[in-house]
């Protein structure tokens, strides 16, 4: 999956990007790239993609070759897609194009001089098809560098509905309910959490989450512009916080386990035909891995409630996303990432 390790940009900003509306819904875009216009021509695009998420990128990636006629290769760069990329640029072979997971990516690779600004035809794109937020997000230092191209709600836990009901289990209202909701699956027989530990993004997904609500979002804001230091009281309370429930009872394999453990895989070790775990947190995009790995249907056998407010927090949302950016200035490069704005 693309959910890599990413400090999403500020908390008001992501629940601008996962509510904002685009222009009016049947504006058409900028104009796409013609047919055959671009024969001969070879894209590199490069992103933290694999299996379903995978699979559908590269439909779409297909489709613009078809209508090109440019030859276009996915290159998946597992999590760690800052460093990949950095060690690909400082030796000149970076991809023509990528989808940054990261804000904070795209600043960075902006300053160092690794990208190029998009072309007045991405831009006239994105201006059609996308609220001002996007572009927003999209913008430094006054200049468009990307195309979103994917969100996310980041703030869902998902739950086995079988496995509730035999427990006797109710969906928590507050964090305080949701350890208690832990401790009622455990005792009907059932290890409450499967967390993927294998992957270092999920956990970052776990903090973020627990310290927007520990801390809110002024100090969210802060943590992540490195304003304020990682052992700051707020980072310790939420790691405590976060602690209280990853215990070695609550969690599937137990804390050494659970580093083994890859995303897709805690999916199904909650909605196989025999579940290992109760309750698995990440976005959205679980969803897809219900549907695809498992026989369990969403809405269903598998359904899920927001991330619990912490000490009467407000309910809040920390989202994630990719944009596309060019790292090449060729026109084939631009032109997809005008086919991806349209």
């Amino acid at each position: 999956m693309r959910r890599t390790t990413r400090i999403t940009a500020g908390a008001a900003a992501l629940a601008l990007l996962m509510t904002a509306c685009g222009g009016d819904e049947d504006a058409g875009g900028g104009s796409a790239p013609e047919a055959g216009s671009l024969e001969g021509e070879s894209i590199e695009l490069a992103a933290v993609f694999t299996g379903a998420e995978q699979e559908a990128l590269e439909a779409v990636l297909a489709a613009f070759a078809e209508q090109t006629g440019a030859e276009v290769v996915f290159t998946s760069t597992g999590d760690d897609i800052a460093t990949v990329l950095g060690t690909r640029i400082a030796g000149g072979d970076a991809p023509d194009v990528a989808l940054l997971p990261q804000p904070g990516l795209l600043k960075q690779f902006v300053e160092d001089g690794s990208l190029t600004a998009v072309s007045d035809e991405v831009a006239a794109a994105v201006d059609e098809n996308y609220g001002e937020v996007w572009r927003e997000l999209g913008t430094v230092d006054g200049e468009l560098y990307g195309v979103w191209f994917k969100a996310a709600n980041k703030s869902t836990v998902w739950y086995n509905t079988g496995a509730f009901e035999d427990a006797g289990a109710e969906v928590p209202e507050d964090f305080d309910a949701f350890v208690d909701t832990l401790g009622t699956i455990a005792d009907s027989g059932l290890t409450p959490l499967s967390v993927a530990g294998g992957d270092g993004w999920t956990l970052t997904d776990w903090f973020e989450n627990v310290y927007l609500r520990v801390a809110g979002p002024e100090m969210y804001d802060q943590l992540t512009a490195h304003e304020i230091p990682w052992t700051d009281p707020s980072v310790i309370t939420s790691l405590e916080t976060l602690a209280e429930i990853w215990t070695a009872d609550n969690v599937v394999g137990g804390n050494s386990g659970a580093q083994q453990v890859l995303f897709p895989d805690s999916v199904e070790a909650v909605f196989s035909d025999a579940p290992e775990g109760a309750i698995v947190y990440e976005g959205d995009f679980v969803a897809g891995v219900i549907s695809d790995s498992t026989s369990s249907v969403v809405g269903e056998d598998a359904n899920f409630f927001p991330f619990p407010s912490i000490d009467g927090s407000p309910e809040s949302v920390v989202g994630g996303g990719d944009i596309a950016v060019a790292l090449s200035d060729s026109e084939a490069t631009q032109a997809l990432l005008q086919y991806l704005a349209t």
